[in-house]
């Protein structure tokens, strides 16, 4: 039988940002940010049962904008299939390694320095030397000094590196999120504005030109795009957690030997291999698991397919 901490099965609901934080025209552009970082502070901070699936899956929307970002065609659930059914040990390939990236900044804490960067530089296909590096490190370091609201240090370390490197606009739009926890002094960061570079914040009209770090109106830009980023955030945390309460209510009637293993991993990642093994779970017993969870509702079948199937909150 299957024992959960009640503390995290039974977290409070997750918050919403607040109506009229919603309302283009109400308020100021840096009043809604305010209302929106305020109740996103309150999700970054949550240790719910359900908030590693929920980083993960934040992570997966900035890795598929920044396919597109790329010049790449692969989607989320591209990215999904890249990541989750590679054979072990086997390479991500180009699109994967960029997830990677994203997937480190929801687990790590937003700390920086040259080596830290380097490798996430390289996981994002780019190309930056140790001098930059380091200036990027000293200048994080300076913003953190100006103590600069948040949004604004954000869009402020996305206009250097484009400045200082045209080309890293995608390792620009990483950094964003990274130094955002680092001002909100965030335990760890939550992947968030690269979801929204191609949304109407960042549009000059609708429809028009994008508006890209370091160009006119980035600023204000940063601001209003993490309204809608948070209303996101939040919705998802309220789905994920309505699904999470469902699977560890039917927890303890699950006796399959290794189902802890599985249900652990559901609460943990975006999505979990319908073959998995693990130590007390064979790949056969996980597939009898994940189809009695179906059938009870408590997980969805990701892929859409019969065969290689992934499944999730």
């Amino acid at each position: 039988m299957i024992r959960l901490d009640p503390a995290t099965a039974s977290p409070a609901a997750p918050p919403t940002v607040p109506v009229w934080a919603l309302a283009t025209g109400a308020s100021s552009d840096a009043d809604r940010a305010g209302a929106a970082v305020s109740t996103l502070d309150t999700l970054a901070r949550a240790q719910a049962s359900w908030s590693g699936a929920w980083r993960q899956r934040l992570a997966l929307r900035c890795a598929a904008a920044s396919m597109r970002l790329a010049g790449r065609s692969e989607d989320e659930a591209a990215l999904r299939d890249a990541w989750y059914l590679r054979p072990a040990g086997a390479d991500h390939g180009p699109a994967g390694t960029v997830y990677s990236a994203w997937r480190q900044l929801a687990v790590q804490p937003p700390a920086t320095g040259a080596d830290r960067l380097e490798r996430i530089v390289e996981q994002l296909g780019l190309h930056c030397d140790g001098a930059a590096l380091a200036d990027l490190c000293t200048e994080i370091e300076k913003l953190a000094g100006l103590q600069r609201p948040a949004p604004f240090a954000a869009a402020a370390i996305a206009t250097h590196v484009v400045a200082m490197r045209p080309d890293c606009e995608l390792f620009a739009w990483w950094l964003a999120d990274l130094v955002l926890a680092q001002s909100l002094r965030w335990p760890r960061p939550l992947p968030l504005l690269m979801a929204q570079a191609f949304g109407p914040a960042f549009r000059r009209e609708p429809g028009g030109e994008r508006i890209r770090p370091g160009e006119k109106n980035f600023e204000r830009a940063v601001c209003v795009a993490l309204v809608p980023v948070a209303a996101a955030a939040c919705r998802l945390a309220a789905d994920l957690s309505r699904r999470a309460e469902r699977l560890i209510a039917i927890a303890p009637k699950l006796r399959a030997k290794g189902a802890g293993d599985a249900i652990f991993s559901l609460l943990n990642e975006d999505a979990v291999s319908g073959s998995l093994t693990t130590k007390n779970l064979s790949r056969f017993a996980a597939r009898r698991l994940f189809e009695r969870l179906q059938q009870l509702d408590a997980v969805r079948e990701l892929s859409g397919r019969t065969t290689f199937r992934l499944f999730g909150l």
